[in-house]
């Protein structure tokens, strides 16, 4: 009860960060559009990590694919700050996003025994 209590904070904290991004989304939509495009998944993988809290377990992949996409940006963003493409700054974001693909996969709820009967018969 405690674990899925800590989940619904982190998704709502997570949904919450990634939504924020709507302001840059807008400052950027001319200047950067690359960056543009990156904030527009975010937003968007916000709005659903939000509506995700009502019921964590029926959003297990959307869960899964939010810790394994941070884990995939996090990366690239390590192999380019290591190649001097972007500022050893943005580090943080690669700590930021490895944090949260940890806690989502650590938090992430379990399986349901119908889950894997069904999907054993299929």
């Amino acid at each position: 009860m405690i674990r899925e209590r800590v989940l619904k904070i982190l998704l709502v904290l997570v949904g919450l960060l990634f939504s924020a991004g709507i302001y840059p989304l807008m400052m950027f939509l001319r200047s950067e559009a690359s960056a543009a495009m990156m904030l527009s998944l975010y937003v968007t993988l916000g709005i659903f990590l939000l509506i995700a809290v009502r019921n964590p377990s029926a959003n297990r992949s959307l869960i899964a694919f939010t810790a394994w996409s941070s884990f995939a940006h996090a990366a690239v963003m390590a192999v380019q700050a290591y190649l001097n493409v972007i500022a050893r700054g943005e580090l943080l974001g690669v700590a930021a996003l490895i944090i949260i693909g940890v806690a989502l996969i650590v938090l992430a709820p379990a399986k349901q025994s119908g889950q894997r009967a069904s999907a054993a018969g299929a």
